[in-house]
């Protein structure tokens, strides 16, 4: 299984999906924890992926979303975006009315 498709699965089976660094528990970068706080706000029933298990994964979802930071959020199988567009999301409303259509 090559990487982009071990990554569409991950996408595919997960209808909430942080690709980030570190666990929710322990994230390892404020980013992470930015976007972990604010899906936990939002009441989001959400799976992770560290990246730092992963090289492969680390290098290649930024390909896959043709996006070059973590974390990257997807819902319902969309490429959602990264901290600063979570957090605008949040802000505005606009991501609680996203998850809620989950």
């Amino acid at each position: 299984m090559s990487i982009e498709d071990k990554i569409n699965s991950l996408i595919e089976n997960n209808k909430i999906l942080l690709f980030m660094k570190g666990s929710p528990k322990f994230p390892q970068c404020g980013f992470s924890s930015l976007a972990c706080q604010i899906l936990t706000a939002c009441d989001a029933n959400y799976e992770t992926v560290d990246v730092l298990q992963d090289q492969d994964i680390r290098e290649g979802i930024k390909t896959f979303s043709n996006w070059p930071t973590i974390p990257q959020l997807y819902i319902n199988k969309e490429f959602v975006g990264g901290a600063d567009i979570i957090r605008e999301m949040y802000e505005s409303g606009e991501l609680a009315k996203v998850i809620s259509g989950t």
